[in-house]
């Protein structure tokens, strides 16, 4: 399957966690192989908290209010719920350049691009992992700095320079939902979405807009 433009697949519905798991695992594997092409899986979750490889247990703060699942992916507590666009990103980092830190970029710089298809300047910040956005109407930050939110997560794992696990961005989700965890163990700062910031954005623009960023960032 080398050279193989990557496979994309848009489910309705919500998808169950651990079958989502189960079948990027599979998937991994066989692109591993040079069975199967790369693939971008878009899908929602229904209402869950993940754990990642870092997470800490006191970052967990209403344990009982939806599933947690422990996975092995990079990172610490995040949500997936319905109105966040998750992008499972199944793609050979060995042969786009066996560079981690630069794969990792290439995440960034693509939830970004698209970001910017809605005029919305996604930031990136030492020490803090995923994407966020400047909110200067509200009350600045200790330092003077103005409010920043969160609005996309990054984490990933690799199998055999593979990746699997990948991104997700808040479109419409409850922002509630993210109460019972501290994101990424990040407590002095908040969580937005692309609606949330008076933008009218559906999913399926959303979809749009991360197939031609993708295209612009790794190549078709």
């Amino acid at each position: 399957m080398t050279g193989a433009a990557p496979e994309w697949i848009t489910t309705p519905g919500l998808t169950d966690y651990r079958a989502a798991e189960a079948w990027m695992e599979a998937r991994a594997t066989a692109i591993a192989a040079g069975t199967a092409r790369e693939c971008i899986w878009l899908v929602e979750h229904p209402p869950l908290y993940t754990a990642g490889t870092s997470a800490k247990p006191e970052d967990l703060t209403q344990p009982d209010r939806f599933p947690v699942f422990e996975t092995r992916r990079g990172g610490q507590y995040t949500y997936h719920g319905p109105g966040q666009r998750v992008a499972y990103t199944l793609l050979d980092v060995g042969k786009r350049g066996h560079d981690v830190r630069a794969f990792v970029k290439q995440l960034e710089t693509w939830v970004i691009d698209t970001l910017e298809t809605f005029n919305v300047r996604g930031e990136i910040r030492e020490g803090r992992v995923g994407v966020w956005v400047q909110r200067p109407e509200k009350p600045p930050q200790p330092d003077g700095g103005p409010a920043e939110d969160k609005i996309a997560a990054i984490g990933i794992r690799l199998r055999k320079w593979v990746s699997y696990h990948g991104l997700s961005i808040n479109v419409e989700p409850d922002l509630s939902h993210f109460d019972g965890i501290v994101p990424c163990g990040i407590a002095e700062h908040g969580v937005t979405s692309l609606v949330d910031l008076g933008l009218p954005v559906t999913m399926d623009d959303v979809d749009v807009a991360l197939r031609a960023s993708f295209d612009t960032v790794f190549g078709s």
